[in-house]
């Protein structure tokens, strides 16, 4: 139970990453279909095969993946530390709590999906039409980044009450056995 709590606040940072790896394909896929498109006027392509549309839209979705992936790590600290049983349980329980604020705000940027809504803005239907289909459904991966580490941190901080139990009960033993009366 222990690693299972540890895997699931790992999976919130290789989630973020995931979503920015996957978006970077389907952002290149669509720049290329730009440029072949039959609307495409010989504009400024980047070496890594970007055009403007396609390096604005990868910026949006690097920095939502950036503070999904800070908040990410700041839980996966979290969960660790709660696992410990010592004091300040509950200003982490706060912090995390307050923390879920950002990780809405990069979920709801994913899911309005920059991507299509620059290629709307460019008025750029070759890009539009060259996003992949699936690419829509990579926000739902900061979802699941999301809530698999609030499940880590239930563990975690399951795992710490009961550390801190045990370690109150044995301290307690210890100390009976201290001022228990000695037989002659």
């Amino acid at each position: 139970m222990a690693r299972t709590g540890l895997v699931l606040l790992a999976l919130g940072p290789v989630l973020a990453a995931a979503y920015a790896a996957v978006n970077h394909t389907a952002i290149r896929t669509a720049a290329k279909a730009q440029v072949d498109g039959p609307e495409w006027e010989g504009g400024r392509v980047g070496a890594d095969g970007l055009t403007s549309l396609g390096v604005e839209a990868w910026r949006l979705v690097w920095w939502t993946a950036l503070l999904v992936g800070v908040v990410a790590l700041a839980y996966a600290v979290i969960g660790a530390l709660l696992r410990r049983p010592r004091r300040g349980r509950a200003l982490l329980l706060v912090l995390s709590g307050s923390l879920i604020v950002p990780y809405v705000l990069g979920f709801a940027v994913a899911f309005l999906n920059p991507v299509r809504l620059l290629a709307g803005l460019y008025d750029a239907a070759d890009f539009a039409a060259g996003v992949p289909s699936w690419q829509p459904a990579t926000a739902f991966l900061i979802l699941a980044a999301g809530v698999a580490q609030a499940f880590g941190l239930v563990l975690a901080a399951r795992e710490g009450r009961r550390a801190a139990a045990t370690g109150a009960m044995t301290a307690g033993a210890a100390g009976d056995k201290e001022n228990a009366p000695t037989r002659p």
